[in-house]
This record gives structure tokens, C-alpha cells and sequence, in this order.
């Protein structure tokens, strides 16, 4: 019999750890191939790669990113070999069976939930005798109608094999995203989150879990994502684990963990400052709501202050970059809340904020209860909310418009001096900043076509001058400093025109050459002669002084000017603000 398990993964970088759990289990009775896609990729070359390899059964993976491309797929396999046998599983199918099987005839089986022993018992009786109902977990068909049978009870996680160590995994090892789970469960209840569903946490054996990191490290592994819901909820656990990631990772690695924030002690994030190295961990941390009675509601525990020192305190530390969602149309949650939900969380200046929209998940709370806030969602994956009962469709799209610049012009990190400014000193608060960009770039049609780096400081540019910016000299000056910032070789064509002619350039450059110490001692150590500094410098006017600035914040009217060093031996850029 041959076996397919297949998946269509969102990105190139992503690998699918649900079916290499499958073919880890099946083995050694069923030799199981993994085949893995994107949603990106034509169908008919999924449909054409599956075909070629003349399977019996072939098991796809489902989520709410790949179920409509997936389910095309199954279509024309179908079509193309009927007696083909398909199986699917995966979150998405695993509620609502009954309606997944009655809506696509092509589906032979599901199974629900944990699907290891399921899936490998549904192998062998499709190989042997055919008695379906003694698998528990699955729904098939008999006689044309569809049988359920009853959900199995929860694994023992040691007896799971390692899913970490086939050898076709390793040449793409350095390339992907790892994922690895540590545990399985929640013990929160947030009605939004298909976690909520299962109760309590289990834990995989910690001895060998190490040793399956330490194997995805020798071979290459690069980023390795724990998908453990919470994986602080055991303080000594995490301690202990993340005393064996600091010992032992190799150079290059980093790991990402979800965490839930406000549970974190003080001393763990002190032991983190002091022992983790720069860059090897990186925190994502769901916040979703600071609206107490929107948590109460989806039953969520969250206490804001004790997420805040941690955040504070991961940040000051200047160890661990730190993610943190949010979810715009969790019930009672209008506009102005979100509004004020946004700026409380963006105050702690994470290094991204992810702003996402409430997915109505099948077998979730919010969705067994939508009439209660009159949501109006999504038929189809990803069942995203268009309204409720305090959040209208045009709210909705106005928050899409704060999305679109806070991930230009936020989370990817090139206007940082910018951004601050703007949102401390010319806008009322930061979602002030964003909403009124966001709607100015939506009306010029911009988020419908591409962008490069210089077109993202015209458009703020642009914007600036419409709305009459206070002091819009001092502003473009921050965002000539955050362009050379990012600039890793001496552009060609800045956004702007440049601020000194010929023969001024020419006169600052001889006063920079006759006293270099004007610049500062790292300067005077480059020792650049004329011909390195005409090569691979450039010169601006500022209308204030920007040393002055980034040391107090403070905005003195006095013109000054910034040298932008490009160096080529190491591919970085030196800033220089001096007193012309």
C-alpha cells in the first residue's frame, strides 16, 4: 500500500510537524512519504506531483491557511483517480465533521484530534478487514451515509516517536522553520483559541526532547519554534529548559517560544538578562485585550500590570526580541476601546505588535456563541469576523489600514527615530499616527501596489506635508538619519534633493579633513583620507541638533549636519551629527 501525507504549508519556510508525527507512528508497519506544498504553488502541479507517485492513500493536513486550496486539490484527484483513498485531519476538520463529510463527497475519511494511533489504526483496516467503527476518532462512509465513531482518549506522549530525525528533513534543516513541541494542551479557557478546547497539559519526556534538539542543531537547525501553547506555565520546566538552551545551542540558533507573560517571574526574566547570549530567544506573547470585561467575557485571565513588568523588564534587559499580538473584534471591544487597547500595548515599544482580526474557529466559544454579539463572519476559511454588534464593517476596515503601515513602518523597523518622534511629538497618540496614515494610504491606493525602501519615505513624506506637520523640517531630517541607518552601501538616489551644493559640500568636506575631531573620536580612528571620503560618504544639512536630540529628546533650533559613513570593508553604516 502505498502512503502519501501531504500538506500545503502558507510559506516556503514553514514544515508541517502533524505528519511527521504520522509517519513516525506508523513505522515500521506502514512506510509513510511526506509530501509538502504552499498555498502559493498551482494546483495542478500538486495535483500532477501526487499522481506521479501512484499512491493508495494519500492524508492531508487541514488548517484554516490551506483548507480551500487543499480541498481543490482532493477534487481533482478524484476526478483523475477515483479509487484513490482520501483522508484528511487537522484542526479544521477535526469540528464539524459531520457537515465536512455531507459538503465534499470526495473525502473518504476523517480523523479528529490527536491522530497518531488513529490514523496508523485506520491504515490497517484498510489493508485487512475494512471494519471501520472499530476505529475510534474517524468518520467515513457506509452505504453512502456517514458513520462516526467515538473520540479516542488522550496519548501517552511517551510513547510517541521522535517525529525530529528523518534523514530527508536534513538538507532543508538550515533553510525552515523548525517546530518542535515540548507539550500538548492549555490550561487556559480563551473562547477564541482552539486550545481552550482541550483540557490540561501533558508534557513529552525532557530527556528526550533534548536530545531531539541537540540532533536538529548538529544538523543545521537555525530557528526552532516551541508550538507548546504556554510554555512557562511550568516555571521549573521553563527554567530548566532554557538553562539547556543556553548551555548547549550552537552558534546561529534561535529559538521562539509562546509565553504567557503576566505568569512570568521576575527572577526568571532576571536569570534571562544575566545568562542568555543576545538573540537566541525571541518571546511571543498574545495579549489580544487590555478591555478587562472583553478578557472576562472570552474568559480570559490576564493581569495587565504583570504583563507590562515583564515586557518592561525582557526589553530593558536588551536580551530576548519580544512579539506581541493583539485581536481586534473580540466581543464588546468598539472602536475606541481597541483604540486605547492598541496605544496601551504599543506604549511598551515591542519590537513587533501584530495586529490580527478575530477568526471565528469551528468548535471555539465565540463561535458557538456569535448570535449573543451579532457577529457577521466569514463562510469560508479564515472565517474572519466583518462585524459585530459594537464593531462596525467600516470600523473593521479602518483597523485594516492601521495593519497595513504599522507592519511597513513598526515591526520591519526602518524609521524607528522617525516613528518615535511622530508618535510622541506630532500625533495625539500612536494609533492616532497610524489610523491617519493608514486612511491616507488606503485613499491613494497604495497598499494595491509594490513599494521599495525610498517610495516608503516619500509616502510619510507626502502625508506630512497634507496634513501640515508641525515642524516637518526637523522630521525629514530623523528620516534622512533612518534611511542612511538602513542603508548597508552608499545609495545612489536618496528620496530628497540634496541639501548642499557643490561648493558647500566641498568646504565642509576640507573642514572635516583639517579637523576630524569635530566628528568624535570613532570617527578620527577611520583616519579617511580625501578620496575615501568623497567615495563613500554622504553629507546632509539638518535644521537641529540631532546629537543633542537622540541624547535628551530635546529639539534645539540650531543647524547641524550628518555624515554618513558606508563602510565597505564590513558592509556597515556610521552616522556622524556634528556642528557644521
Amino acid at each position: 500500500m502505498n502512503i502519501i501525507c501531504a500538506t500545503l504549508n502558507a510559506k516556503y519556510i514553514h514544515t508541517n510537524l502533524a505528519i511527521r508525527y504520522l509517519k513516525a507512528y506508523a513505522a515500521p508497519e506502514f512506510n509513510i512519504q511526506l509530501k509538502e506544498y504552499t498555498i502559493k504553488d498551482p494546483i495542478l502541479n500538486i495535483v500532477s506531483d501526487l499522481y506521479q507517485q501512484k499512491p493508495s492513500v494519500i492524508g492531508f493536513s487541514c488548517y484554516i491557511w490551506n483548507i480551500e486550496e487543499t480541498l481543490k486539490v482532493v477534487n481533482m484527484l478524484k476526478k483523475i483517480e477515483p479509487s484513490l483513498l482520501i483522508v484528511l485531519g487537522g484542526p479544521e476538520v477535526s469540528y464539524d465533521t459531520a457537515e465536512w463529510m455531507e459538503k465534499v463527497p470526495e473525502v473518504d475519511f476523517i480523523v479528529m484530534g490527536e491522530g497518531e494511533l488513529t490514523f496508523k489504526q485506520l491504515l490497517s483496516e484498510i489493508q485487512s478487514d475494512q471494519n471501520y467503527d472499530q476505529v475510534p476518532g474517524i468518520a467515513y462512509r457506509h452505504d453512502r451515509k456517514v458513520r462516526m465513531t467515538l473520540q479516542r482518549n488522550k496519548l501517552d506522549l511517551k510513547e510517541i516517536p521522535s517525529p525530529y530525525r528523518f534523514p530527508e528533513d536534513i538538507a532543508h534543516l538550515g533553510k525552515r522553520v523548525t517546530y518542535i513541541e515540548t507539550s500538548r494542551g492549555c490550561p487556559f479557557s480563551c473562547q477564541f483559541c482552539l486550545s481552550s478546547i482541550e483540557v490540561g497539559v501533558r508534557y513529552f519526556e525532557r530527556e528526550k526532547m533534548k536530545e531531539d534538539i541537540r540532533y536538529l542543531m548538529e544538523n543545521g537547525a537555525k530557528t526552532i519554534k516551541f508550538v507548546d501553547r504556554t510554555f512557562n506555565i511550568s516555571r521549573s520546566y521553563a527554567m530548566e529548559m532554557f538553562r539547556f538552551l543556553i548551555d548547549e545551542h550552537l552558534p546561529g540558533t534561535v529559538f521562539q517560544f509562546e509565553i504567557t507573560a503576566d505568569i512570568m517571574r521576575p527572577e526568571v526574566i532576571e536569570f534571562l538578562n544575566q545568562e542568555a547570549p543576545k538573540g537566541l530567544f525571541r518571546f511571543e506573547i498574545g495579549v489580544q485585550s487590555t478591555n478587562d470585561f472583553t478578557n472576562e467575557l472570552v474568559r480570559r485571565k490576564q493581569n495587565f500590570e504583570k504583563l507590562k513588568r515583564t515586557v518592561t523588564m525582557v526589553k530593558d534587559g536588551g536580551k530576548i526580541d519580544q512579539h506581541l499580538d493583539l485581536i481586534a473584534g473580540l466581543p464588546e471591544e468598539d472602536y475606541a476601546s481597541f483604540k486605547k487597547t492598541f496605544n496601551d500595548v504599543f506604549e511598551m515599544r515591542p519590537e513587533e505588535l501584530q495586529l490580527g482580526f478575530l477568526k471565528m474557529l469551528r468548535g471555539t466559544g465565540v463561535r458557538l456563541r456569535a448570535e449573543e454579539h451579532e457577529y457577521v463572519y466569514m463562510d469560508h476559511s479564515p472565517y474572519e469576523i466583518l462585524s459585530n454588534n459594537v464593531l462596525s464593517f467600516g470600523d473593521m476596515v479602518r483597523i485594516k489600514q492601521v495593519e497595513d503601515v504599522l507592519e511597513k513602518y513598526w515591526n520591519d523597523h526602518r524609521m524607528d527615530a522617525t516613528v518615535e518622534y511622530l508618535v510622541t511629538k506630532t500625533f495625539a497618540s500612536p494609533f492616532d499616527f497610524f489610523q491617519d496614515f493608514g486612511s491616507y494610504w488606503d485613499e491613494k491606493g497604495w497598499s494595491r501596489i509594490g513599494h521599495q525602501l525610498e517610495d516608503l519615505f516619500r509616502r510619510l513624506y507626502l502625508f506630512l506635508q497634507e496634513i501640515n506637520a508641525e515642524q516637518l523640517d526637523v522630521i525629514v531630517g530623523l528620516m534622512k538619519y533612518d534611511y542612511f541607518k538602513n542603508h548597508k552601501y552608499k545609495p545612489r538616489k536618496p528620496w530628497w534633493e540634496a541639501s548642499h551644493d557643490k561648493g558647500k559640500r566641498t568646504a565642509i568636506y576640507k573642514q572635516i579633513l583639517e579637523t576630524p575631531e569635530l566628528l568624535g573620536p570613532t570617527f578620527l580612528e577611520l583616519q579617511l583620507d580625501e578620496k575615501e571620503l568623497y567615495k563613500h560618504t554622504m553629507l546632509e544639512e539638518l535644521s537641529f541638533d540631532l546629537s543633542k536630540y537622540m541624547l535628551t529628546g530635546e529639539v534645539v533650533n540650531q543647524a547641524s549636519c550628518l555624515l554618513a559613513f558606508f563602510d565597505p570593508s564590513n558592509n556597515q553604516t556610521l552616522l556622524f551629527p556634528f556642528k557644521g
